[in-house]
């Protein structure tokens, strides 16, 4: 396993972002981001409101001394198509780094034994455990849609300004936003975009990570440094 160390952070904002904001202003979040989804799909110019309400959103998501903990920057995904590589993988991200567990294509029995095998080594290096569904097997949270998990860490999935204000009502600490770039995951499927992407993640009081298609090229690319792969962090290949 990689130490994290310092990070070069040259030409990089490092998103050390969570939500800070009393149940009120939470309300209010979630009223702003459904009218800004209205606005998108009404052809109005949502980015003029980006710029505006982005602002204070900024502020809430900075904040050193909140108590929630600091979500990792790099995110590993298990797939069928990594497995074969995925226990190199673990040990190659830096330390500290997050591991989503999701294996989907294995039967329930097979997939707990693999998942056991795999948290041990991330725990080794130091990384936090995600499992996608709500099984009790002991990880740190668990990942999916925007319907709240019993207990720890909930990571959900977004792909527009609805499913975004649904994960930030539904008290995520964190949202994978997707698909940025194209992704095997998900061939053909309609991309956001790097202005897209920032346009809606500026919404967010909580942090947001970049799923599809990354790679440590397209993060910098994209401008992004809080990001997650399948295979852009798993293989040879580009997801």
């Amino acid at each position: 396993c990689t130490s994290n160390g310092s990070i070069a952070s040259a030409g990089w904002v490092l998103l050390t972002a969570t939500s800070v904001t009393s149940p009120g202003s939470r309300r209010a979040i979630v009223q702003a981001l459904a009218i800004f989804a209205c606005t998108c799909r009404s052809g109005v110019s949502a980015f003029s409101i980006a710029s505006r309400y982005s602002v204070c959103v900024k502020r809430r998501q900075h904040h050193p001394g909140a108590d929630r903990p600091i979500l990792p920057l790099l995110w590993l995904l298990s797939d069928r198509r990594n497995d074969a590589g995925i226990e190199t993988a673990l040990r190659s991200l830096p330390s500290g780094s997050g591991f989503v567990f999701r294996h989907y294509h294995l039967d329930p029995d097979t997939r707990r034994a693999r998942f056991d095998e795999l948290a041990a080594i991330a725990r080794q290096c130091g990384h936090t455990v995600v499992l996608s569904g709500d099984e009790d097997w002991g990880a740190d949270g668990h990942y999916g849609p925007a319907t709240r998990p019993r207990d720890g860490l909930f990571l959900a999935t977004a792909h527009n300004a609805d499913e975004l204000a649904a994960a930030v009502a539904a008290g995520a600490e964190g949202i994978f936003l997707s698909p940025v770039f194209a992704t095997a995951s998900h061939p053909g499927a309609k991309t956001l975009g790097i202005d897209a992407f920032h346009a809606l993640a500026r919404q967010s009081p909580v942090p947001v990570i970049a799923l599809g298609g990354m790679t440590h090229e397209r993060a910098r690319e994209l401008g992004w440094s809080r990001w997650g792969a399948i295979d852009g962090l798993g293989s040879t290949n580009v997801a």
